[in-house]
């Protein structure tokens, strides 16, 4: 038979899945994996000499001093049990003159629970004298941090400055160092007196606010502490081909934008009200989202708003593949996208697979190999391949030689594989059809004295060949 013919016997279907609603039957705790996390809270407090300067009703030192004072005031009537503290400076060592210090940065409050006592008094005691090695205070942030994190940690770092690097170093470098090593989020930063212009300059370095007056000063605090101390809410809607989220069951990454670190990993679901299940996802920085489908889907730029719930939309409309055959369930079928090579899928026969709705090139190796192009998946159905139960071919030979096997089609021979030139006996599995098998022994040296036999396979039997 040839490839064409018992291609054509391959049948192909589709049907409509039922739509069933499941319910959790099997309730279980996740207190542990919704756990509220310990943050890390570390102010970066610019005490560089151009805090000296003017802003607004007053000195820049003296307003920014007072804000932190009334945020520290607030945070102490919380008593919050998961909030951890630390305080650092830099520029508040050593004065400009007559030579700046690069290194001018220092750990004033080590990180603790119940310490806004301990920043505040230390906070009076800070006078602004030097320069502004924001470069080099982050580096050393880094060492803040303590090493035996727990597991459900959040370390922050606000930053709160009225100028721009002015010892060579390179904050962004570090920054982007200190997140990929997993140490901390993306930083705030707080700019005193400064405008949209310093964006570029401190947005590589984390999440930027421009306090261009003391009320902004204030709200922008607020948010960012907000921010810090909040997790929120998503939802990720995966939609049918009619833009319905009834996609589900599948896993969810979640990377880092700028670090590509992986921060979480859910199995999507639809809940016991039918909607798309709630996470709890933080809202510092931004997101790529990858949904391990088959082919994946990515959603870039994901930012998400503190505070309210956030929903996140992606077209992954789905269908079913199901491939069969009443022999051997030992074949394997290559998937790939229609049209190009990169392998999608190895899916084993007797299997059901769900790719995204589009069409598709299947290559199953069976021998000869079948390949059929432009199969198409369609919304919520099952496109069933189902290809003849192969037969097989018993080879017995009198001893070492050469030899292959073809398939019969238009008047051509299609090699199929070629026979092993040590085993006297051998059985090789083949798909119904016609075809030829050539075999010299190895000890004849003359072309003429090559053996061909012709022979059928048919479904479930095996044919015995004599090469001798």
């Amino acid at each position: 038979m040839l490839i064409k013919q018992f291609i054509q016997k391959i049948k192909i279907k589709s049907l409509v899945l039922p739509l069933l609603l499941t319910f959790n039957l099997f309730p279980f705790d996740l207190s542990a994996q919704q756990a509220k996390p310990l943050t890390r809270i570390e102010f970066v407090f610019d005490a560089s000499f151009s805090m000296f300067g003017q802003w607004q009703s007053g000195m820049k030192m003296d307003i920014a001093k007072k804000m932190l004072n009334e945020f520290l005031d607030s945070i102490q009537k919380t008593d919050n049990p998961f909030l951890e503290l630390a305080f650092r400076c830099y520029g508040h060592q050593v004065p400009l003159r007559p030579e700046r210090s690069c290194t001018d940065t220092k750990l004033e409050v080590p990180f603790g629970k119940n310490n806004t006592t301990a920043i505040k008094n230390k906070l009076k005691q800070i006078v602004p004298k030097g320069t502004t090695p924001i470069a080099y205070t982050l580096e050393q942030c880094g060492n803040d941090f303590p090493t035996a994190s727990a597991p459900n940690v959040r370390n922050i770092i606000i930053l709160i400055t009225d100028g721009i690097e002015e010892c060579d170093g390179d904050p962004c470098a570090v920054s982007l160092a200190l997140q990929k090593k997993g140490i901390i989020l993306k930083p705030f930063v707080i700019g005193i007196g400064l405008d949209q212009s310093y964006l570029n300059t401190f947005g590589c370095i984390g999440k930027f606010y421009d306090a261009s007056s003391e009320s902004s000063f204030k709200n922008i605090l607020n948010i960012v502490i907000s921010q810090a101390l909040n997790n929120t809410t998503a939802q990720v809607n995966l939609n049918d081909q009619i833009g319905k989220p009834t996609e589900t069951d599948v896993n969810m990454t979640f990377y880092d934008e700028q670090t590509g670190m992986i921060r979480y990993n859910y199995i999507h679901t639809i809940n016991n009200k039918g909607v798309p299940d709630t996470i709890v996802i933080d809202p510092i920085g931004t997101y790529k989202m990858v949904v391990n489908t088959i082919p994946p889907v990515e959603k870039k730029n994901i930012e998400l708003t503190p505070g309210k719930h956030n929903i996140i939309a992606v077209d992954a409309a789905q269908g079913y593949l199901s491939i069969k055959t009443s022999g051997s369930s030992s074949v394997n079928c290559i998937v790939r996208k229609n049209g190009e090579m990169q392998t999608l899928n190895i899916q084993q026969m007797n299997n059901t697979e769900k790719y995204l709705i589009g069409k598709y090139d299947l290559e199953i190796l069976t021998l000869p190999r079948i390949k059929l192009d432009k199969i198409d998946i369609a919304q919520s159905k099952t496109t069933t391949i189902e290809i003849p139960q192969a037969g097989s071919v018993s080879v017995q030979k009198a001893g070492e030689g050469y030899g292959s096997i073809y398939l019969e089609e238009n008047n051509k021979l299609v090699w199929v594989c070629n026979l092993s030139t040590s085993l006297n006996q051998e059985t090789i599995v083949l798909q119904p059809g016609k075809y030829r098998m050539e075999f010299r022994p190895k000890n004849a040296k003359e072309s003429i004295y090559t053996i061909e036999k012709r022979f059928k396979i048919e479904s479930g039997i095996s044919t015995p060949i004599k090469l001798y």
